[in-house]
């Protein structure tokens, strides 16, 4: 979802050439913001934060405000979009969302190092056991029109895994065996 958190698309896809082929179960995407990537941003070529532009139900079309890094002010203005749902980003997710109907989605971001799930899922608490982070109920702050908000709003069970800052040799070796795992579908019986 955003451009500037560049971790969770290498992990993926280191995970991903680390399995065999044939061996891949669910489906990944490595890169819902290709625009803010290229250009290093949060949000998309239009300056809106994707994770603000989904079409829930608390959804605002107030600017919202990041900080490019921790202990700085968060002073970078960014729009949720001119309506909820508008940037083609979101659309391609919405439409491939409802074509799959997945069982869970996992939502990669850093670095505030926790699991959030407000339904406190088993899934959730397996991935936090798994790479040792703390699940939560909430980020901590609001989050108007988030990917989270309006899966939670259609009963989608969401994950939102926020990676630790740390350097990617560190990441690497403590979340690259769980996100093997997690593509290739290998996870504790009763789980999802």
């Amino acid at each position: 979802m955003h451009g500037d958190e560049l971790e969770a698309m290498v992990l993926l896809s280191e995970a991903l050439r680390q399995i065999q082929p044939g061996a891949v179960r669910n489906p990944v995407i490595l890169a819902a913001n290709p625009d803010g990537i290229l250009r290093g941003t949060r949000g998309n070529v239009n300056g809106v934060d994707l994770n603000r532009n989904w079409p829930a139900g608390n959804w605002s079309p107030n600017t919202v405000y990041h900080k490019p890094h921790a202990g700085l002010p968060a002073d970078i203005e960014l729009s949720p979009g001119r309506e909820a749902g508008s940037e083609p980003e979101t659309k391609a997710l919405l439409t491939l969302l409802d074509k799959m109907q997945p069982k869970a989605i996992i939502s990669l971001h850093s670095a505030l190092g926790c699991i959030d799930d407000p339904d406190n899922s088993g899934l959730s608490h397996w991935i936090g056991k798994e790479v040792g982070l703390e699940v939560v109920a909430d980020v901590g702050y609001p989050t108007p029109g988030s990917f989270g908000s309006w899966a939670r709003e259609r009963g989608q069970l969401i994950v939102t895994w926020e990676l630790l800052a740390a350097s990617l040799p560190e990441l690497r070796g403590t979340y690259l065996p769980t996100l093997r795992r997690l593509i290739c579908g290998d996870l504790e019986p009763g789980i999802l």
